[in-house]
This record gives C-alpha cells, structure tokens and sequence, in this order.
C-alpha cells in the first residue's frame, strides 16, 4: 500500500478535528481546514515547502477572520441579564408600592421577591419589566 504526501495532512486534518470536537474549540476547526488546504497542495502536485505555506495561510488566515468577525460583534450582557439564561428577563409584575431606599416585595410566579428599581427617577407603583437577577433579587425598570 502506497501513503502519498497528502496522507500525512489528511490524518493531521482529522486529528485536529476529532480534538475540536472533544474540546469545543472552534480554532482549532479552522486549523484543521488549514490542514486539509495542506492536503489539497499535495494532491496537486506542490512539494513540502508550499503544502506547509498553503496550510499556514489558509489556517492562520481563517483562525485570523474568525476572531475579527468575534471581535466585531457586541458582547454578549452578563449572565443575570442575558434573555438566553434567564428566562425571566422582560417579563412583566406588579408593584404595589416602593420603599424609600428603591427597593420592593413583588408576587412573581407563586412567590414573594425582592425587587430593585433600575430605571431613571423615582420609581412608582404599576406595571414593571424584569430587566436582570441579581441572586435572587429582581431588577426592574418600568
């Protein structure tokens, strides 16, 4: 049985792979595509020295792109104010009154909360949205 030169990349390619699907690390995916343009150099014919400029390139170059585009979307809110962690935020409670200090007791889900004022001014009694959790107190904001 005869290994080609592109053997050894392809091999590379799914160790590489198999490692990001253990760890979660989408780097090392982009690496692994490096590693397969490696490959590809070597099916067509380039000898080493260009099978490893091509692979460094194309996986350098798209670990590269990957983390520009991260870069450039916004930060994601902490957790206690992240709609996809806690399903509370934006749902709606009534305040019946407000203490001095800015805080309350609300009736939320079959429970009795701490709650917070969070938006500008004085807080008044009515409707109000959760906007985050901090433990187990509610922040609001009307």
């Amino acid at each position: 049985m005869d290994l080609g030169p592109a053997t050894g990349w392809w091999v590379a390619a799914g160790v590489v792979v198999a490692l990001e699907l253990l760890s979660g690390s989408f780097h090392l995916l982009m690496l692994g595509i490096g590693l397969a343009a490696g490959a590809l150099a070597a099916h067509a014919g380039f000898g080493l020295p260009m099978q490893i400029v091509t692979a460094a390139v194309i996986g350098g170059g798209a670990v590269g792109a990957w983390v520009v585009r991260r870069q450039q979307e916004p930060p994601s809110p902490p957790a206690g104010a992240n709609r996809d962690v806690m399903l509370d935020i934006g749902e709606r409670v009534h305040v019946e009154r407000w203490d001095a200090d800015g805080s309350a007791r609300v009736h939320y889900r079959g429970a009795e909360w701490s709650a917070r004022w969070a938006g500008p001014g004085a807080p008044a009694p009515g409707e109000h949205v959760i906007e985050a959790l901090e433990g187990s107190r509610l922040v609001l904001r009307r």
